[in-house]
């Protein structure tokens, strides 16, 4: 049987293989892109059969340039990881602390550690495209005065030493994926959780009246994000994520919602995956 081949944004051992690795298990094809447009073009061009794309960050917050994708590619939304940010500090094997000069790693991690690099002032914090690319380049330079900041799994397949662990500020750092297919067949009978979109009316009280329709059906909102409409001022797009325990109760809201809305897009209805 044909390995599922994952298209993500960096390259092996990044956290986006991280999460794929924890949504599908170890069986799969990595398909290392440079950009999350990347991810999705190799989705559409049938050089990948799923894309898992982060979208939100507990300490960064919404990525919002992805929820433009989201929007433009049209995929199907069939799950989502929550995935432990754990940031560790990685060199050549039997390199020690004091010959550090160097550190290396993509400027949002690097954020993330600041409390520690406090504490040592004299080393020089380099930003670069990717965790994982990091503790590469240390392995295939064999730079010997140089650290990455990366997680556990880079440390595993570059072969390097763990010199520090969890020099995260924020040790309940997580960031949530979407997983992405343009699969006709994406029947989730099991579902609880879907990911919507749509547009409202300008009058007054129009979004608090789709909301309410909502909560009067006991299906809760764990996610509501807006983006402006391309073109049209003050218009929006609202993204959101609802979750419920009775599907009869969510598809009698959701038919409600439908009246009361323009555009209404279903991204996708899926298992919720509980945060680590």
């Amino acid at each position: 049987m044909n390995k599922k081949r994952v298209a993500i944004q960096g390259i092996r051992a990044s956290f986006h293989e991280e999460a794929a690795l924890k949504f599908f298990g170890d069986d799969i094809e990595t398909i290392e892109c440079n950009s999350f447009k990347q991810t999705c073009d190799a989705l559409r061009g049938k050089k990948a059969d799923y894309v898992v794309m982060a979208i939100e960050n507990s300490i960064a917050g919404s990525l919002l340039p992805n929820y433009a994708l989201l929007r433009d590619y049209r995929f199907s939304i069939i799950g989502e990881v929550y995935l432990r940010i754990q940031l560790h500090l990685l060199a050549l094997p039997g390199v020690k602390f004091e010959q550090i000069k160097n550190v290396e790693s993509h400027p949002i991690a690097i954020r993330q550690c600041i409390d520690f690099f406090d504490e040592y002032p004299h080393l020089n914090v380099k930003e670069s495209t990717d965790t994982a690319a990091c503790a590469k380049r240390i392995r295939e330079e064999q730079l010997t005065d140089t650290v990455a900041i990366a997680n556990q799994l880079a440390a595993k397949l570059y072969d390097l030493e763990i010199l520090e662990r969890r020099i995260e500020s924020n040790k309940k750092n997580y960031t949530r994926f979407l997983i992405l297919t343009d699969h006709k067949e994406t029947d989730i009978p099991e579902a609880n959780k879907a990911s919507l979109s749509f547009q409202t009316t300008n009058e007054v009280g129009s979004l608090a009246h789709v909301l309410n329709i909502f909560a009067e059906h006991e299906v809760n909102l764990s996610k509501i994000q807006s983006m402006p409409v391309l073109g049209r001022r003050n218009e929006y797009n609202f993204y959101v994520d609802v979750e419920w325990q009775d599907v009869a109760k969510y598809q009698a809201a959701i038919s409600k919602v439908l009246r009361h809305t323009v555009n209404f897009t279903l991204m996708g209805e899926y298992l919720k995956n509980e945060r680590v």
